[in-house]
């Protein structure tokens, strides 16, 4: 028989010596290991530990990138409008943050905010984007500021910043003016303009901001630091200091805008604030003095960022608050429309100043009655008498013997309908009627009683209260049409000034001085004789002249039924007043429009008023100027704070 044992016994010993004969080759594998580590362990310290070192401490430094503040705007007397400020606010760098659920619960209860709003703010980071901080809060207050830094040591991945931010003195008084800032979009991007901006950077987007983002720029710098695990700053090993950009000066009197600001608010306690436009400018150089859009809105709100609720709240609000009515508000310019008729005519020696025609209230053409604005009629009227009284049926005869083509030569004579290359974005032209436009735009022929409701501003005309402003400039000044004008000059950093354009004229009106002249006198009798519409615009120490004007919203038989505070708001007139002082060699011109304001003598003469006063006022009492750097510290916070309680 044959013994299984003796078989098995013998298999285990032949395994037995195999794997005696590998275990040499095993303990060889087992060395080379070692050795293997030993050489990257030798290599590691010995030959390449300098270098490791220098890259493990460029680990913990941190580079900062330090805003440039942008430069100061100020007024024509050195008055900031626009500064810059510190603003303080908190961050979280995500490759650091090691307990998310407990850091975002604890800056909600620092910052008396949800957690969750928090969270939201800071995203899903990933990739690169882990290394770069993210902005949860920015502008705290100081009691934030002082509970923040208290913790800040206490949570992983916070980190404290401070960064320049607009500041816009006296809130949404210069607001269209200034415009607004904002986050540089992505088609901007794409622009040869902005070719060496980058993604997250803050640019003017609208107004002064937008116009002069080059000048307004500065340039940034940094500061590389080193950090501990906690992200204390250790030490700064370099620094960049950062380029405040340009100072730049207006043309802009703010005492002047405030003034203009504050007639927009409402007379009486309880009533809803006045919505419009005012331009004062200098009919003898351009510049303009104040612009002004009413609703505004404050552009600080922008600085730090606007949140979506609010832009949409500005976008969706009907009244349109981030219009610039001033320049792009394009209204039918109702009876300050009628110096230029009276003009064209006597250029035309279609009238002299003589020349009679008998109102009795009413006008007919064909079928159809046009109404003179007092019922009973102005009896017998010469051009004078109509222009101070605003007599309509005058100006419908005369109109009819212009003819819209005549009109439209000479209201585009003074530049109406057309853009006045106002340094600002988004101006409009307005619209002047021809039969030609009619013909192209509706495929009709022009009609007579279009001719008579173009005769007093009404129909298709269009203006701007800038356009406006401009015209009546050139009544005033005997005939020049001047270039309005922003910039008075940029201070540079190294002591450089670049001065702004030179006051420039675009041509000339198409009527003799002698012409204007009588249209001028016509124009002081509205405000200085008895019977004229703008006598509330009256001054105790300087002549004024000007024109009231009332445009219509609706065709009057929607309305005439009503009483005046019956007519939806929407549906109500809107209001005119144009004015110049003094008469004789005129220093400002105040174009005044109130949107469904009723009538221009009640509703925009008052606020032309009470800006021709802080004007003259100014002139009495008039700013001790010094160097304008002495200037450039925050002034006039006192009138601020007393506007704001105004508002």
């Amino acid at each position: 028989m044959i013994d299984p044992g003796r078989g098995s016994r013998r298999l285990g010993a032949g395994v037995d010596a195999a794997v005696e004969r590998r275990m040499p080759f095993v303990a060889l594998g087992i060395m080379a290991v070692f050795c293997v580590f030993l050489v990257r362990l030798f290599q590691l310290q010995i030959l390449e530990g300098d270098d490791l070192r220098r890259r493990s401490e460029s680990n913990s430094v941190r580079t900062l990138r330090l805003e440039a503040p942008r430069g100061d705007i100020l007024d024509r007397h050195g008055r900031e409008i626009a500064t810059t400020r510190p603003a303080f606010g908190v961050q979280l760098m995500p490759s650091e943050l090691r307990d998310p659920d407990r850091t975002f619960a604890a800056l909600g209860r620092l910052l008396d905010e949800d957690p969750e709003a928090l969270r939201a703010a800071y995203g899903e980071p990933r990739g690169r984007a882990r290394f770069q901080p993210v902005r949860l809060r920015g502008d705290l207050s100081l009691d934030d500021r002082a509970r923040i830094e208290s913790h800040r040591f206490a949570l992983s991945g916070v980190v404290s910043d401070q960064r320049p931010r607009r500041e816009y003195v006296g809130g949404d008084v210069a607001a269209h003016l200034m415009g607004y800032l904002g986050e540089i979009r992505r088609d901007q991007l794409e622009k040869r303009t902005y070719a060496d901006y980058r993604q997250g950077e803050v640019i003017g987007q609208s107004g002064v901001e937008k116009r002069l983002e080059a000048d307004l720029r500065g340039r940034d710098g940094g500061r590389n630091v080193v950090v501990n695990v906690a992200g204390r700053v250790l030490e700064t090993i370099d620094e960049i200091e950062p380029e405040p950009g340009h100072r730049v000066v207006l043309t802009i009197d703010f005492e002047l805008q405030k003034a203009a600001s504050l007639g927009f608010l409402p007379d009486v306690l309880g009533e809803p604030a006045k919505m419009g436009a005012l331009v004062a400018l200098d009919p003898r150089n351009g510049d303009v003095l104040a612009l002004v859009s009413r609703p505004a809105f404050d552009p600080n709100a922008f600085a730090g960022g606007i949140d979506a609720e609010s832009w949409e709240r500005l976008v969706n609000d009907e009244w349109q608050p981030l219009q610039n009515r001033a320049i792009s508000g394009q209204y039918p310019p109702g009876s300050t429309y009628k110096p230029f008729v009276a003009a064209a005519a006597l250029q035309e020696g279609l009238i002299d100043p003589d020349t009679r025609e008998f109102c009795p209230g009413h006008f007919r053409l064909g079928r159809r009655t046009y109404r003179c604005w007092k019922k009973e009629g102005h009896g017998a009227v010469n051009m004078h008498v109509a222009i101070v009284r605003s007599c309509d049926v005058y100006f419908y005869k005369t109109g009819l013997a212009l003819g819209v083509d005549r009109l439209a030569f000479f209201a585009r004579g003074f530049h109406l309908g057309r853009l006045s290359d106002v340094p600002l974005p988004q101006e409009k032209p307005g619209l002047v009627p021809t039969s030609w436009w009619k013909e192209r735009r509706f495929g009709e022929p022009w009609q007579g009683g279009e001719t008579v409701s173009v005769s007093i501003g009404q129909g298709f005309n269009l203006v701007t209260p800038l356009q406006m402003a401009l015209a009546y400039g050139a009544i005033a000044n005997g005939g020049r049409i001047v270039q309005p004008r922003l910039l008075l000059r940029v201070e540079h950093r190294d002591g450089g000034v670049v001065e702004g354009p030179a006051p420039a004229d675009r041509g000339s009106v198409p009527v003799d001085p002698e012409h204007l002249l009588r249209v001028r006198q016509a124009l002081r009798g509205v405000v200085q004789e008895p019977h004229g519409t703008g006598g509330r615009a009256r001054l105790p120490d300087v002549e004024v002249a000007g024109k009231t004007g009332t445009s219509q919203v609706v065709r009057l038989e929607h309305t005439e039924h009503l009483e005046e505070d019956e007519v939806p708001i929407r549906y109500r007139d809107h209001a005119w007043f144009v004015a110049f002082a003094p008469v004789e060699e005129a220093e400002i011109v105040v174009a005044v429009l109130v949107e469904h304001g009723g009538h221009g003598g009640s509703a925009a003469a008052p606020i032309a008023r009470r800006v021709l006063e802080t004007y003259f006022a100014g002139k009495q009492q008039p700013l001790i100027e010094t160097d304008l750097a002495m200037l450039a510290s925050p002034s006039d916070h006192a009138h601020h704070e007393v506007l704001l309680a105004g508002r």
